[in-house]
């Protein structure tokens, strides 16, 4: 008996491509929810310990700081300081006067300058580079040119750009706006922990470890699974 022989048909070819195709895409797709998953749950897990050791009366991160009672470090890493500032002032205008012969075919201008002078722009700027620490009372920025700690109860306003990475910090006894500037990675990070650390701050450690415990629970239960097309959404 001579053997089957199986002729693969144009159709079948390009059904097979396409086949191919999705899963590669769906494969590549579930890797990215997934890496972005995984992530969220280690800064998590990150949080609950840290947040944990301070209910002991334990620091999370190795410091010199001069802390309060019941003050224990939470989060550390390297960002920019920045505070709100001017650009330089311009000059707008011209001169007007007389020039005046002195000899040698040198001649002495004399005059006064017409015009005005245009204030610089207020924006935030870039002060200095530093470490910046969290703590369960304030946040901390130390620097080889400037110092400066915002604390939880004197805040009025906190906001962050849209990727997390640039902070902006208004509190009752200072009288500009400043803050902290990380990678965009190092920034997502220290966002969680501040919110963290200043809802521990006015509701109690148990209360915010309870809440992150359960936000633990619901995370693993949402872990991205891989969903393989089907064959009738392939050949559609």
């Amino acid at each position: 008996m001579s053997p089957t022989v199986t002729t693969l048909t144009p159709m079948g070819f390009f059904a097979d491509f396409k086949a191919k195709r999705a899963l590669k895409a769906a494969t590549k797709k579930h890797a990215n929810l997934h890496a972005i998953w995984q992530e969220d749950i280690d800064c998590l897990r990150k949080i609950i310990a840290a947040i944990t050791a301070a209910s002991k009366g334990e620091d999370s991160v190795p410091n010199t700081l001069m802390q309060k009672a019941g003050e224990h470090t939470l989060w550390s890493a390297t960002g920019i300081f920045h505070e709100a500032g001017r650009t330089a002032s311009t000059y707008a205008g011209g001169t007007a006067g007389v020039s005046i012969p002195v000899g040698g075919g040198i001649r002495f201008r004399v005059g006064a300058m017409k015009g005005q002078v245009i204030p610089g722009i207020e924006l935030q700027v870039d002060r200095d580079q530093g470490v910046v620490m969290l703590t369960t009372e304030r946040l901390i920025f130390t620097g080889p040119i400037h110092t400066r700690e915002w604390n939880f109860d004197k805040l009025l306003q906190l906001s962050t750009t849209d990727d997390e990475s640039d902070y902006f910090i208004s509190v009752s006894n200072l009288k500009k706006t400043s803050g902290v500037r990380f990678s965009i990675t190092t920034g997502r990070e220290f966002n969680r922990f501040l919110g963290s650390a200043t809802s521990a701050h006015e509701h109690g450690y148990d209360k915010v470890i309870d809440e992150l415990k359960k936000m633990e629970k619901e995370a693993i239960g949402a872990e991205p699974k891989l969903e393989l097309p089907s064959i009738t959404s392939v050949n559609s």
